[in-house]
């Protein structure tokens, strides 16, 4: 099969929300190339005696990813246009240009494969479902998942920040809304730590997929897990659909300026002092995260960060 590469030319600011907003719109393996120099903590990590010399960081990001060349990918690459104008209003993407290459038949969907492996979050274990478990006697749970064919596996700052809120306020029995559920794997963690019934919201149908291998994967193919496929913000039947007034816990693991639009219709879907975990929100967005929840009435009532990346829980009131 032949793949063409496409690569984004922007900037190292931008460069992890278009990543993120690329993961939303069903875009796997992102490889991004920038000048930025390394941390202490990358240096401590390199199997090397001195490290490489890098030319002088000059803000630019190249972001390069792979889509089928047999297939029209207009409408992907449309929709991926779009999201850069409207990042325009919020970060500097720099030029957010859109260039293609033609490649040589390789496996390229599955050679990132390579790059990602099992991985802890606290002392849970996830596996990706290529690799063989290391030994297990440390965690206190082992969690196998698959990104399938357009979601993230669970490594990526705000999904970890999300998951560590979850396992703190989850309850036993509760019901959960999981919007923008993607892989599944919060709606898998939430039923892991005691939920008893879970909704989830998503605007890709190849969410669906993903989901039930997730579930299935994990022991949970009976948990009567419903995927609902639509925008929750503003399509009424999809509002009808998951119900009023009727959850434990919401969670969101989307951007900012999308947070912003959906916040005021969870306040009818979520129940009175019901928890609802935001993240997905850069550092400089949190301010603005901050005061739309107040508008909408909620109380924050704790805040976890991780690199540039917020995480919010706060309690409807």
């Amino acid at each position: 099969m032949k793949y063409n590469r496409y690569t984004i030319k922007s900037t190292v600011e931008a460069e992890d929300i278009i990543s993120s907003a690329l993961d939303d719109i069903g875009v796997i393996g992102v490889e991004i190339e920038d000048k930025q120099p390394l941390s202490e903590r990358d240096k401590a990590e390199m199997f090397v005696d001195i490290p490489p010399e890098y030319e002088e960081d000059d803000g630019i990001a190249y972001l390069s990813f792979y889509l089928d060349a047999s297939k029209d990918n207009e409408i992907i690459l449309e929709e991926i246009r779009n999201e850069l104008n409207s990042m325009k209003s919020y970060v500097d993407i720099g030029e957010g240009s859109i260039s293609v290459k033609e490649l040589a038949d390789e496996d390229y969907l599955n050679n990132w494969k390579q790059y990602f492996h099992q991985f802890y979050i606290g002392d849970m274990l996830f596996i990706p479902s290529w690799e063989e478990p290391a030994d297990t006697r440390e965690a206190s749970m082992v969690i196998h998942v698959d990104p399938g064919t357009a979601f993230g596996t669970g490594k990526h700052e705000t999904t970890k920040l999300c998951i560590l809120a979850l396992k703190k306020y989850i309850k036993e029995g509760d019901r959960l809304l999981d919007i923008g559920t993607g892989s599944g794997i919060l709606s898998v963690m939430a039923y892991k730590f005691g939920a008893k019934e879970a909704v989830g919201t998503d605007l890709d149908v190849c969410a669906i997929e993903a989901v039930k291998n997730n579930m299935e994967a994990n022991g949970l193919g009976d948990a009567g897990f419903e995927l609902i496929i639509g925008n929750i913000i503003d399509n009424e039947e999809i509002q009808e659909e998951a119900g009023f007034d009727k959850y434990d816990v919401v969670v969101a693991n989307i951007l900012a300026e999308v947070l912003k639009e959906l916040t005021p219709e969870v306040v009818r879907h979520i129940k009175k002092d019901g928890i609802y975990i935001v993240s997905g929100i850069i550092d400089d967005k949190e301010a603005m995260m901050l005061e739309v929840l107040k508008e909408a009435g909620f109380k924050v009532m704790e805040i976890y960060r991780e690199g540039e990346w917020v995480c919010i829980v706060s309690r409807a009131l």
